[in-house]
């Protein structure tokens, strides 16, 4: 812990993260968003302020946390993009022991269904007219829901601000009586994970659960330097990283500022100048594919000199010796090309912190080298989320690797390489579904379901998902996730699944990066033939087999790449080929393109 920080009591709720802020070091912008063009900063006071009276009218209407019993507390779902009232609404909603059911905001109509069905919510808070829109045309299928409040102005509907009214000192004791029963084991929030397959599962959370995965990583974040600094929120704040990260950075006295949308990120990185964020490998790739495009558009030495940066970069290393001569072309490097990469990111940037799924170790290389270190972790909802993490301090980090354990939380491998996780930060368990539960726990230990080993007893590597691996008909095991991981470096593939199943041989479905092909016959002076006529071209399919055969070498002949097929749409949420976490859901790939499976083995 921080020395200077007085010996407050450590939080044993997840709301208490907020109360040990105000006592320690109130921020005038704990939370921070656009509000018509401008930044509207809510300090820890006001935040404070706003969420008892939030409490106390949520207590008027008749909610609380019932008998105490997981069944008998109400259910308050909240349905929004990502905004300080979503934050107060979630604090509010715990301090009277009733339990957050967090959604997607992209969510289909069927799973909001099912969601609001199961979990017998009472109450939702929507983020907007469209969120309200998606929840009334199932209201009729909803009887439990009594009650809808918005966060933005919507006609007819009444708004999270009508909750904010100022509180008599009978409410406020009412308030602090209900907050003072809510006890670190008790349930505050279900998670409802869509994964990649099969139908949503209820994953139940305790303050405990959550809390003592924020507490780990505040040690994660602190060693950055964030206390009296910036972050930037954009990941959804439903997801269970995110919203740890959040009580997290709460606890470690860091201001937190919401993107406006993901199309807003980069002038809201320049505007905010946070010091830290959080996000998905993909993200991190979009970054770098702009980066690189603005370098492919220089001319002349300037070119040079970025592509001469870029290559160094590639050549980095951590916790070995460097050359002097490279550590002064390294600092050359960084004066006239990388600094303005950090810029790009606001000027203030040290560390991103990376889940969710891998992350390409040539992109960990590369940003580490440009002064803007990259910490990729590991875990899962059922595990609060965090399992392990790189840490900012050099020895602590292992490019490759998902870094060491998060405090408090053990690990073994199974006989079968599974990853078991035991710790505070296990679930209770999902919601209604003993027999799944039962599934995944053996004892305390959480069958994870990935594929791992622990390297020099510090690090722990992930080979890739349990029920992924492919066995071929000749008896093999071969793990997707590597490959696709290695073939997406390829500046032509944009997405890639392997398949192979029974089959002879490993092939895959690729989606080619179009944005690049585009600017390839742009450079060669040739008329671009769309995206649909581009899959047929002998020299679109000549650049993507060059880049299979040169990524193929990595890998033995059995987990080769042997015969692909160009798909011409790229895969997103909206589509249901990726989860909100921009996960691969092979299932539904494979469904969807069956035939073209089919083709690679007829």
């Amino acid at each position: 812990m921080n020395p200077q920080v007085k010996n407050s009591g450590e939080p044993k709720r997840l709301f208490d993260c907020l109360s040990y802020q105000l006592e320690n070091f109130p921020l005038p912008d704990t939370l921070a968003a656009k509000e018509e063009g401008e930044w509207r900063k809510y300090s820890t006071a006001e935040v404070k302020q706003k969420i008892d009276e939030i409490s106390a009218s949520l207590l008027k209407m008749g909610f609380s946390g019932g008998d105490g019993s997981v069944e008998g507390r109400d259910k308050i779902g909240i349905i929004s993009q990502n905004c300080p009232e979503w934050m107060m609404a979630d604090m509010a909603i715990q301090q009277i022991g009733a339990v957050s059911v967090p959604v997607y905001p992209n969510i289909t109509n069927e799973e909001l269904k099912f969601i609001l069905q199961d979990a017998n919510v009472k109450m939702v808070f929507v983020g907007d007219k469209i969120l309200f829109g998606k929840v009334m045309e199932i209201e009729a299928e909803l009887p439990a829901l009594q009650k809808i409040y918005s966060f933005k102005e919507v006609p007819g509907v009444e708004q999270l601000t009508a909750l904010m009214q100022e509180i008599t000192p009978e409410e406020k004791l009412q308030v602090e009586k209900h907050r003072g029963q809510v006890k670190e084991n008790d349930l505050v929030s279900i998670l409802y994970t869509s994964g990649t397959t099969g139908t949503p599962k209820g994953v139940m959370l305790s303050h405990r659960n959550i809390l003592s995965n924020a507490m780990g990583a505040a040690e994660v974040i602190q060693e950055v330097g964030v206390k009296g600094k910036r972050v930037i929120s954009f990941l959804p704040l439903n997801h269970a990283f995110e919203r740890m990260a959040t009580y997290c950075q709460f606890y470690s006295g860091a201001a937190v500022y919401y993107a406006e949308s993901m199309d807003t990120i980069a002038a809201n990185l320049k505007e905010v100048q946070p010091t830290l964020f959080t996000t998905v490998p993909r993200l991190v790739e979009k970054v770098y594919e702009g980066i690189l495009a603005k370098g492919n558009e220089l001319t002349g030495i300037k070119k040079k000199l970025f592509f001469w940066a870029l290559g160094l970069a590639e050549e980095f290393e951590i916790n070995k010796p460097k050359s002097l001569s490279y550590m002064v072309q390294l600092a050359l490097a960084d004066k006239l090309i990388f600094s303005k990469w950090r810029d790009a990111l606001g000027g203030e940037v040290k560390s991103i912190i990376t889940g969710a799924a891998a992350c390409q170790v040539r992109l960990l290389r590369i940003f580490t080298a440009a002064g803007i270190v990259i910490q990729e972790g590991y875990g899962l909802t059922e595990a609060s989320p965090i399992i392990s993490g790189n840490r900012y301090n050099e020895k602590n980090r292992m490019f490759g690797t998902v870094g060491p354990l998060l405090r408090e939380v053990e690990v073994k491998i199974a006989e079968d390489g599974e990853i078991l996780c035991k710790g505070p930060n296990v679930m209770m368990g999902y919601y209604k579904r003993p027999d799944l539960t039962e599934e995944v726990m053996d004892g305390e230990w959480l069958r994870t379901g990935d594929i791992g080993e622990i390297i020099d007893g510090k690090f722990l590597k992930i080979t890739d998902r349990k029920k992924e691996l492919i066995k071929t008909s000749g008896g093999k095991y071969v793990a997707p996730q590597p490959i696709e991981n290695k073939m997406v470096e390829s500046p032509w593939i944009e997405q890639i699944m392997v398949v192979g199943e029974f089959q002879k041989f490993v092939g895959a479905l690729v989606v080619p990066a179009f944005e690049a092909l585009k600017k390839w016959y742009l450079d060669q002076e040739l008329p671009y033939p769309g995206n649909d006529k581009v899959l047929h071209a002998a020299e679109v399919r000549q650049l993507i087999s060059d880049s299979v055969k040169k990524y193929n070498l990595n890998f033995n002949p059995v987990e080769q790449i042997k015969q692909f097929r160009l798909l011409p749409h790229e895969w997103t949420i909206e589509g249901g080929e990726l989860t909100p976490t921009l996960k691969l859901k092979r299932r539904t790939i494979t469904e969807k393109y069956q035939e073209f499976i089919h083709s690679i083995y007829s």
